[in-house]
């Protein structure tokens, strides 16, 4: 197993934190069961993921022990709850970091190392939305994954049903370069959805590469 570099492998890989002193990101435990059932209640959660709809603490259970858990065992799934960093040091205090008030999570493909991608997703609780939280924890991923010393990957893929303007805002803010749209591209609970798609490249820069599209909501405060 790996510990932060050359992760996104099949020999697995030690949970690892990271944190910029604003948000910090760890492995969703036991303890944050039920901050992911309230979180997933929401209804923009549901409508934009593949998360059960109706969701049940049983859910959040079942996804802290058979998706988090394994994925990082088997080193192609690496999931990261996000929360608030207990001071401006990044520092945690004696009751370290926040309540988690998201997820985002890299998906690897089996391509050999120095070439492999992986998808990038992640979602953010009510009331940690238009505070730019997720745009942050997104960043500090992307970060690592382009590390050589940290992720080594050659691409990073984004998507996000057509019409998840919040998720495309995120996106564009960190430079992902929307290639276009799939028509029934994705499967959320038996429907398939058209889906926007997107890129990114370890010399790509991390700031909005094309205008925000004129049809669009105004991109406002970040994600």
């Amino acid at each position: 197993m790996t510990r932060g570099r050359g992760a996104c492998e099949p020999r697995g890989v030690l949970p690892f934190s990271l944190d910029d002193g604003r948000v910090h990101l760890s492995t969703p435990t036991p303890d944050d069961v039920d901050a992911i059932t309230a979180a997933c209640q929401d209804p923009q959660v549901a409508a934009w993921t593949v998360v059960p709809s109706p969701y049940a603490r049983a859910d959040a259970v079942q996804f802290v022990e058979e998706y988090v858990a394994p994925g990082w065992e088997r080193g192609d799934v690496l999931t990261w709850g996000v929360r608030e960093s207990a001071g401006p040091s990044g520092i945690p205090g004696p009751e370290g970091p926040g309540r988690l008030l998201g997820m985002v999570g890299l998906s690897a493909d089996d391509a050999p190392a120095g070439h492999r991608s992986a998808e990038i997703g992640y979602w953010t609780a009510p009331e940690a939305r238009g505070r730019g939280l997720m745009t942050a924890a997104c960043r500090l991923v992307v970060d690592w994954a382009f590390d050589p010393e940290g992720g080594g990957l050659a691409r990073l893929f984004w998507q996000a049903y057509v019409g998840n303007w919040p998720s495309r805002r995120t996106a564009w803010r960190l430079g992902f370069r929307v290639e276009g749209t799939v028509r029934g591209y994705a499967l959320q609970r038996g429907e398939r959805r058209d889906s926007w798609l997107g890129t990114l490249l370890p010399n790509d820069p991390r700031e909005p590469n094309e205008p925000w599209p004129a049809d669009a909501p105004s991109p406002g405060r970040a994600a």
